[in-house]
């Protein structure tokens, strides 16, 4: 049996849309979930390393809307990629490393350090970050885009 497994998932958040989140090949609304296929389960379904990485994905997507409500930031939304990496070590298979790729997407140039710097404060405030054992990673990636009048 390998002894090494990486997970996928995304979750986001777009100003006048609703926060979701998705497992990298897509799942259905209603959360059937079984496990790996590595580990004898039915391939497609959410599985629990999933909902793990997934509530990483979006407390982070929470948090950081939080925080750039309390810091007064305009954006126009972030979106923010987990991968989990699960590896066998002496105490059994755990997640050893995280990686929280968030891409928040701000309108002005001049705030990019501000919002890097929020992207920090929430790696390590998020609830969900600071209660796992596993190493976090944080890769953020800035993009500035004109706000779309409607």
């Amino acid at each position: 049996m390998e002894e090494k497994f990486t997970y996928h998932v995304s979750a986001q958040f777009h100003q006048h849309d609703r926060s979701i989140v998705e497992l990298e090949h897509g799942a259905p609304r209603t959360i059937h979930f079984s496990a790996p296929p590595e580990f004898g389960g039915e391939p497609g379904f959410w599985t629990p390393e999933h909902f793990l990485i997934a509530a990483l994905a979006s407390c982070f997507v929470a948090t950081f809307k939080g925080v750039a409500r309390n810091s007064n930031l305009e954006y126009q939304g972030i979106e923010v990629g987990v991968e989990g990496i699960l590896e066998k070590d002496v105490q059994g298979l755990r997640f050893t490393k995280l990686i929280v790729r968030p891409v928040a997407i701000i309108f002005e140039e001049q705030e990019r350090e501000r919002t890097e710097h929020l992207l920090e404060k929430v790696q390590r405030i998020c609830l969900v970050a600071h209660s796992l054992s596993g190493t976090i990673e944080l890769e953020p990636k800035i993009l500035v885009e004109s706000p779309v009048t409607v």
